[in-house]
């Protein structure tokens, strides 16, 4: 299947901090995706009778691409990532995430979820604010009015509320044990390399044993004594020389010697993926980081019970895609179209669901 057609077969990733790439390769199998010519005009795609339409996607479009392009340059649309580009990876992304919102809304709409009078005026306000600040040339480029600027913050509140609704009243007691934050000095001989595009290129059977063998002699020269810092100073291989860390963040086997270790002790040599390291501990426990460690869980336990309740809706849910319509899709930055405030003025009037 077409990337597109996996992405609305697993609309159920949580809007709010969730990775677009977290739902690859993974469908619903009762997801009924079908591709149909009945569509009204500017319709993008169709979920159980809630529309996502043209003038939508160039809003998210328009405003992403443009904050983006201040910061990294127009070119960086053109990077290749595997078959496709940053450009064509990120429309997809867009594609969605709108689906996301669509279907959080048809959720809150079964669960009786809806927006108070004082929200609404906010989405009024925001809407009010947003067209006002867009010029004739933007206003036709989106194709939108006040009103379905305001009907898109709105969708973007209710998606919000509902997730909150659900997860609110999820507050698991974290230990500090599971919450534990260590941090440990590192020293990585690598046993791959990148190519031009940033591929990356594991090294043959002859190449991994050199990598191993400059391994050993570090690890040699720590128990002979030379001080960690010098030696990662002359062979480290990663960008960085120190972590700290929590448990499900590193790889299974250079975690669980991480944890094991003693202050100040050196490990054996360990292999991942990336290579071979070797770590010193510098704390076993900190507890700063291990409160704040608490709170990343939390909001993961709060995600996890989310997605629970969200895929049992979505997953009997059917989709149409006007695939003729998406793939013409398209937006090259032009003089006059500077429009980047779509999602800052939402964060800074109705919520934390960020663009």
């Amino acid at each position: 299947m077409k990337r597109r057609d996996v992405i609305f077969g697993c609309i159920a990733l949580l809007l709010a901090g969730m990775s677009i790439t977290g739902c690859k390769g993974k469908e619903h199998k009762k997801t009924q995706i079908v591709l149909t010519t009945d569509f009204d005009d500017g319709e993008v795609f169709r979920i159980e009778g809630i529309s996502g339409m043209q003038s939508e996607i160039l809003v998210y479009l328009v405003n992403s691409e443009n904050q983006y392009n201040r910061i990294f340059g127009s070119e960086i649309w053109k990077v290749p990532i595997k078959d496709t580009t940053v450009e064509a990876e990120y429309k997809e992304t867009i594609l969605a995430r709108l689906a996301q919102i669509k279907v959080m809304n048809l959720l809150a709409e079964e669960k009786g979820i809806e927006l108070d009078k004082e929200e609404e005026a906010l989405c009024k306000q925001a809407a009010e604010t947003y067209f006002s600040s867009l010029s004739l040339r933007e206003q036709a480029l989106l194709g939108v009015t006040e009103e379905s600027v305001c009907e898109m913050y709105r969708e973007f509140k209710l998606a919000n509320k509902l997730y909150h609704d659900i997860t609110d009243t999820i507050n698991p007691e974290i230990s500090d044990d599971e919450a534990r934050t260590i941090t440990v000095k590192s020293i990585l001989i690598k046993t791959y390399r990148t190519n031009s595009i940033g591929q990356k290129l594991v090294y043959n059977q002859q190449e991994k044993q050199e990598a191993y063998n400059r391994a050993f002699m570090v690890k040699k020269q720590l128990e002979e004594g030379i001080s960690f810092d010098v030696l990662a100073a002359d062979y480290n291989e990663d960008t960085q020389s120190e972590y700290s860390f929590g448990r499900g963040v590193m790889p299974e086997n250079y975690e669980q010697v991480a944890f094991s270790l003693e202050t100040n002790q050196i490990s054996d040599i360990i292999e991942t993926e990336y290579g071979y390291h070797i770590l010193q501990c510098v704390s076993t426990f900190d507890q700063g980081q291990t409160d704040a460690n608490k709170i990343v869980i939390v909001e993961k336990r709060k995600q996890e019970a989310f997605n629970n309740e969200y895929e049992q809706f979505v997953k009997n849910l059917t989709s149409n895609l006007n695939a003729d319509l998406w793939e013409s899709i398209t937006y090259e930055q032009q003089e006059g179209i500077e429009t980047t405030s779509f999602f800052d003025i939402y964060n800074e009037l109705l919520g934390d669901v960020s663009g």
